[in-house]
């Protein structure tokens, strides 16, 4: 692989056809040999990096410093078992950040920006990171330019290279087909911002136009990667979720560094045994130590983002994951979302005739024309749902097919934002030349000068065929002379065309699409749908989706309102038609301003600022521009509306159970920090030292990161109304359920303490009284603690295989613990003694039930 490209010619083949590309085995070759299109990620953490994080814990810190305590007291086998203890803690830790670190890197694949490439002759759709050298690379408006390369062939090309240069100014373009065939004719500067060149950089984001190039530089070779600038997909912030864990991480340290001292002082100024006194404070600064939460909230959000992935979506931002269960107001775009996306040509009319695909008519010669120019403004490769429709139909339909596919393009006209229409000029017939428009009906309207009777009388019949939910597009053909064809202007206003006529598009409801809309208004959530699209289109399309359907708001009566009438009619409306993108980021805004969590939908670049005003901008994984999916939150890959409530779903499943893990988290610490301080209030000897919280330890990390994290979602998830994002993770009234549960738990260990002294049971049988005590309360709380609103037992029966791999491997080693002589040496145990035992167990199973009766009574009331 080159190390450099000052001289790209070095590395192009002198002669490509510009019409096959690459074959699929010389792409796979070369992205064998030259690796992928990407820059060397300083975001990754590998097994070190991890590792050095891990050590760097307070938690190991304890283990470490108490495994050295042990030497000093002589006790080499506590203190290698505390070591093996320290190991194994860092081998769990790094096993599951590293399989949150694949997590993350899948993801970061998948959200790489795709690139339309021609190989084998055919138009596909490839990842970023899989453009090679030499690729025939197709770039449309609202393309991130995937690699470097240089222009075969450019419509009017505008990118902006600010990424690269700083300037915000977008530069034009301009193709020289023989740069790019001979590239050893090159006499120009291959570098940004220059105007009138024929070279594009990956990075750059084509503003207008489209363009066919050859690609000369990727990866760490290209512009961007000489200068050392990485793009990063997933977004840097700190969620919310994340702030709130580090104030609880915080406040438990301090409490339990405070107490850790105190045990300590007190141990040794009482009994003047300070080696004894550090273990002390060091198994009490364990027990209070809250080291699961940031491994919880680490496990939580990339496996959350994994597993919305699943549901075809692609989560940007870990921040998005919260807010997902607070949505209020789900603003949805209408084609390709409500729909199919499968455009089909049903319809074509002029003033006097009409063709419908449902009466088998034939096509006649004047509808043929207006097929023909539709035909004749599409893309000549089409991508776009409606132009292959337009193809598809023609190609069927039209006598003089061929004749028409021997014109000779001059020059193609975008989408712009003040002309909702896009049209190419042919040199056409015998020297004629001609250009072919089709756009929105008011578009069109525009540039053909129509009266107003005569825009009434196309509207009417625009709107008769929209009550069927087709969506109507007008066509119209301007003839040019050989002076204006020179000098062709810059937008089509200037050109002399005439209407033609009517084409209609249907594109049908998406199956799933009326259930998942009943399911938002069960689960509290309003949708909205805004189109483009005509009124009559739009409240067909309503209908059929179940939306309420009373009112349709057109973007002109949008024009005309205040914010506070659009406020007033945002309350009421649930379908808008018409809309302009700048009125959408107002309906955005209006809604976000009287107090709604708004998703807004799109997949355009205008859509791109009322994406990124929402607070979870949506943007189309399949039809969608890279400009509208930098801008978002997530990203549907499949662009259904189904898989944005699938998402929404699992985001509130996620955020109840990384509520029950940390619930479950503050539960089990006060009895494990009860046994430690209980011998010091009481003037007893120690009963958990450092090994015995190492232990437990390995069951609170597994059962709160896996576990919690795998539990189905609760029965009601979808049947109760969003939350309110400025609710706190931990609820007050769920910390005064785990201190419940805490103190439940630490009164039952007390009560057996006391009756086992009583009984003048040795210091080593009463620990292991305890402790299997404690272990057992710790798999009872687990099933407490899987659901809200399902008693213990149908808890129990919900599928969960971690949590039965977990009890099955904490019982067994439970077992061997307390039976195999060697490992109760260990851990300073005695002999069980099976009646007292049995008592134990029936107090822990009483508690456990009066705490399942508590839960039940507790959450009814609070809810």
């Amino acid at each position: 692989m080159p190390t450099s490209q000052e001289n790209h010619s070095d590395y192009l083949d002198p002669i490509l056809d510009d019409k096959t590309g690459l074959t699929s085995t010389e792409a796979a070759q070369r992205l064998k040999t030259d690796g992928y299109n990407e820059l060397p990620s300083t975001s990754k953490r590998g097994f070190f990096r991890i590792l050095l994080e891990v050590v760097k814990q307070p938690m190991f810190a304890l283990l470490i410093g108490g495994g050295f305590i042990y030497l000093l007291l002589g006790d080499r086998l506590e203190a290698l078992f505390l070591l093996v203890f320290a190991c194994l803690s860092i081998a769990i830790t790094i096993v599951q950040e590293s399989r949150s670190e694949k997590v993350l890197e899948a993801l970061r694949n998948l959200a790489s920006p795709r690139a339309n490439v021609i190989r084998d002759g055919n138009t596909q759709t490839i990842a970023g990171r899989e453009v090679v050298m030499n690729d025939l690379l197709i770039v449309n408006e609202g393309d991130r330019v995937a690699a470097d390369a240089t222009l075969i062939s450019s419509n009017d090309l505008l990118l902006d290279e600010s990424l690269l240069t700083g300037e915000s100014v977008a530069v034009r373009k301009l193709a020289q087909p023989a740069l790019a065939n001979n590239p050893s004719k090159n006499k120009l500067t291959i570098a940004p911002n220059g105007e009138d060149l024929p070279y594009i950089f990956a990075g750059s984001l084509v503003v207008r136009g489209k363009g066919l190039a050859r690609v000369h530089a990727t990866g760490a070779l290209s512009e961007i990667g000489k200068i050392g600038r990485a793009l990063s997909t997933i977004d840097g912030q700190q969620p919310h979720l994340q702030k709130q864990l580090h104030v609880l991480v915080r406040n438990f340290s301090i409490i339990g560094a405070i107490a850790g001292v105190f045990a300590v002082l007190l141990y040794g100024f009482l009994r003047d045994s300070w080696l004894e006194a550090l273990l002390s404070g060091i198994a009490l600064g364990m027990s209070l130590l809250p080291e699961e939460f940031p491994l919880v909230m680490a496990v939580f959000m990339a496996m959350g983002a994994w597993r919305i992935s699943k549901a075809r979506v692609l989560t940007r931002r870990a921040s998005s994951i919260e807010s997902l269960g607070a949505t209020t107001v789900l603003c949805t775009d209408k084609t390709g979302t409500l729909t199919e996306n499968k455009m089909s040509l049903v319809a074509i009319q002029t003033q006097n005739e009409a063709w419908e695909e449902s009466n088998n008519h034939a096509v006649t010669s004047d509808l043929q024309k207006v097929l023909e120019t539709a035909y004749l403004a599409c893309a000549q490769q089409p991508t776009d749902p409606m132009d292959i429709a337009v193809h598809t139909l023609a190609t069927t339909t039209l006598k003089n097919i061929a004749e028409i596919d021997q014109f000779k393009l001059v020059r193609a006209y975008g989408l712009r934002p003040d002309c909702f229409a896009v049209a190419n000029v042919f040199n056409a017939r015998d020297g004629v030349n001609q250009a072919y428009s089709k756009g929105a009906l008011e578009a069109i309207s525009a540039l053909c000068h129509l009266s107003d009777d005569q825009f009434a009388a196309i509207q009417q019949q625009a709107e008769k065929l929209a009550l069927n939910g087709i969506r109507v597009l007008g066509v119209a053909q301007a003839t040019i002379t050989a002076t204006q064809l020179t000098s062709l202007p810059e937008t089509l206003n200037e050109l002399p065309f005439e209407f033609v006529g009517l084409i209609g598009f249907a594109d049908p409801l998406r199956s799933n699409v009326p259930n998942a809309v009943a399911e938002c208004r069960t689960a509290g959530i309003r949708v909205i749908m805004i189109t483009g699209d005509y009124p009559t289109t739009a409240l067909a399309i309503g209908r059929q989706a179940g939306l309420d359907f009373e009112e349709v708001l057109t973007g002109d009566a949008i024009e005309k309102m205040t914010d506070d009438q659009l406020m007033a009619s945002l309350k009421v409306t649930s379908i808008f038609a018409r809309i302009r993108p700048n009125q959408k980021l107002r309906i955005v805004q209006l809604l976000k301003q009287n107090g709604e969590v708004v998703a807004m939908t799109g997949d355009g670049v205008n859509d791109a600022p009322a994406i990124k005003a929402a607070d979870i901008g949506i943007a189309m994984g399949g039809r969608g521009t890279d400009v509208a999916r930098e801008a978002s939150s997530i990203v549907l890959l499949d662009d259904d509306f189904g898989s944005i409530v699938k998402t929404i779903r699992l985001g509130r499943r996620i955020y109840d159970n990384l509520r029950k893990a940390i619930e479950y988290i503050i539960a089990v610490h006060i009895p494990i920090a009860a046994l430690a301080i209980m011998p010091l209030l009481f003037g007893m000897p120690l009963i958990l030292t450092p090994i015995h919280i190492a232990f437990l330890e390995m069951i609170i990390d597994p059962a709160c990161s896996i576990v919690f994290e795998a539990e189905a979602e609760e029965n009601n998830v979808m049947q109760r109304p969003p939350r309110n994002p400025q609710t706190p993770l931990v609820l007050r009234h769920r910390v005064i359920w785990a201190v419940i549960q805490g103190i439940g738990l630490s009164t039952t260990l007390a009560i057996i303490l006391f009756t086992a002294r009583q009984m003048n049971l040795l210091e080593a049988d009463s620990r292991t009284l305890l402790f299997t005590s404690l272990v057992i309360m710790n798999m009872g709380l687990i099933l407490i603690n899987r659901s809200f609103s399902a008693s213990i037992i149908t808890a129990v029966l919900r599928p969960n295989h971690s949590l039965w791999v977990l009890l099955f491997s904490v019982s067994v080693i439970l077992t061997i613990t307390v039976t195999w002589a060697p490992a109760r040496q260990l851990f300073n145990f005695g002999m069980i003694h099976w009646h007292l035992f049995a008592f134990s167990l029936i107090a822990s199973l009483a508690t456990l039930l009066s705490l399942e009766a508590i839960k039940w009574k507790w959450f009814q009331a609070k809810q």
